[in-house]
């Protein structure tokens, strides 16, 4: 049985394309930056730049791997959300949800 999630509300997860990618992210063990970039149809620039913020605060992980499809020596980038990002986040959905129900 897990322990139930307390509301904290995140400014980093609250920016609305971090909170996409995060929401992308939420039940999946990792994702492609470019499937990332599609589904949310972000810029290259726009996506690292999130990206980045996120690993920073420690809430995903990124790593890059030589692609077996590819002749070249170009890497594919993975993301995933850590353990605290998948607790951050929702205790930050869980204080949206308190916001939601104040307000009715």
């Amino acid at each position: 049985m897990s322990a139930p999630v307390v509301a904290a509300f995140s400014e980093i997860i609250h920016s609305p394309v971090r909170l996409r990618i995060c929401g992308l992210l939420r039940r999946i063990a990792e994702l492609e930056f470019a499937v990332v970039r599609d589904t949310l149809q972000l810029s290259d620039a726009n996506l690292s730049k999130n990206l980045k913020t996120l690993a920073v605060a420690g809430l995903i992980t990124v790593r890059k791997e030589r692609s077996q499809a590819r002749a070249d020596s170009r890497q594919l980038t993975w993301v995933s959300l850590t353990p605290q990002g998948k607790s951050a986040l929702e205790a930050h959905l869980a204080a949206l949800a308190q916001i939601v129900d104040e307000e009715r």
